[in-house]
């Protein structure tokens, strides 16, 4: 196994809610937690293959597969493709593989059911396979130890945000947009907190993809040529899910396609349904803002969303009196934190620290997480 104290480099994988590609963050670490360095040396996305993305896209909704050894090959597939991702940044980094103490691989979702029964969360992307194809120690499987213990296993980064973005001049939050949102709130002092929202970008892009074939809305260029439906808008916000207090995450199992059809109406043009998911994303992250840290005075949005002007002007509508800018204000490329922090939860487990809080996901306590495979 690679010494971690040896080498600065971590490398980190992950799939989105959204699907929408391979992110990998090849990242330099050094500090401790306060004040921790992290640069970022490489990144890029890497996408799918199309039959395997919509194979994910259509297990993350809830979706079935025909059999366990159709999902055994598609972990297998996705596990080689999380491996070519880590050659292909070494390649662009001009990093040797044994520079690299280790592989935080995320996965990719499938199922997040922390309400069930038996609470679980389930990626794949077989790690045995990254580390074979790319001869470096891999983590993986982050979320089942803090779900073990009583969290939600989710979400995961909220402490490498305070780590990174935290001010004691101010009250931040980090919000990430991918297919579901989530805030880390960043009082000044005190304990941090975090969950997610609700949908950010899913609910749009499976709208964008059902009526113009596009994988999402550019720019927000379609939904800005629609008006927001406020009875449409008004049945949304009325899931139970929103009003639930934190700790609280959720997925495409829950806000998809099966979802929101009840609560359409015959007749509602296609353009104006996609302008009031953008506002239903915008409503539900401000009014989560309100709730649990109302006197927050800057928020840094990373994830796909912040390419979204109209997303992001819909936010600043919701939340007069919050300054708005991307986490590459700050210094953090917005299209790579989530990858950064699946490196430096890799780092985290090497050195034997925990990668969760409590006070975000729930947990009994403090727990080391994922699963090492030696290479």
């Amino acid at each position: 196994m690679s010494n971690p104290a040896c080498s600065q480099f971590f490398l980190g994988l992950i799939s989105g809610t959204s699907a929408d590609g391979i992110d990998a963050a090849l990242v330099r670490f050094e500090g401790d937690d306060a004040p921790l360095r992290a640069e970022l040396v490489a990144a890029r996305t890497l996408p799918w293959q199309p039959d395997v993305r919509a194979r994910l896209v259509w297990l993350g909704q809830g979706g079935a597969l025909e059999s366990l050894d159709e999902l055994g090959e598609l972990d297998a597939q996705v596990g080689e493709a999380f491996a070519q991702a880590a050659l292909a940044i070494l390649a662009v980094a001009g990093i040797a593989p044994s520079q690299v103490a280790a592989i935080g691989s995320h996965g990719q979702t499938v199922r997040h059911r922390p309400y069930a029964a038996h609470p679980f969360s389930l990626q794949i992307g077989d790690p045995a396979r990254i580390v074979e194809r790319t001869g470096i120690t891999t983590i993986a499987d982050f979320r089942r130890r803090d779900i073990a213990a009583g969290g939600h296993g989710a979400p995961l980064l909220p402490a490498l945000h305070h780590a990174l973005l935290h001010d004691p001049g101010e009250h931040r939050a980090v919000l990430n947009l991918g297919g579901i949102g989530n805030l880390t709130l960043l009082p000044a002092s005190g304990a941090v907190r975090g969950f997610d929202t609700g949908p950010a970008n899913a609910l749009m892009d499976l709208w964008c993809h059902e009526h113009t074939g596009r994988p999402y809305d550019e720019s927000g260029a379609w939904g800005a040529t629609g008006a927001i439906d406020t009875a449409l808008l008004e049945r949304l916000l009325g899931d139970p899910w929103f009003a639930q207090p934190p700790p609280k995450s959720s997925g495409r199992e829950h806000f998809q396609r099966a979802w929101l059809a009840p609560h359409l109406r015959n007749g509602m043009a296609a353009a104006d349904v996609q302008a009031t998911l953008r506002e239903l994303t915008a409503r539900t992250i401000a009014d989560a803002l309100r709730a649990n840290q109302a006197d927050t005075r800057r928020v840094l949005v990373c994830g796909g969303g912040v390419h979204n002007p109209a997303l992001m002007d819909a936010l600043r509508r919701a939340m007069p009196g919050v300054a708005l800018a991307s986490t590459a204000e700050s210094g953090l490329d917005p299209d790579h934190v989530e990858a950064m922090g699946f490196a430096w939860l890799a780092r985290q487990t090497l050195q034997g620290k925990p990668g969760n809080l409590v006070t975000v996901t729930g947990a009994a306590g403090p727990r080391i997480l994922g699963a090492i495979h030696p290479a």
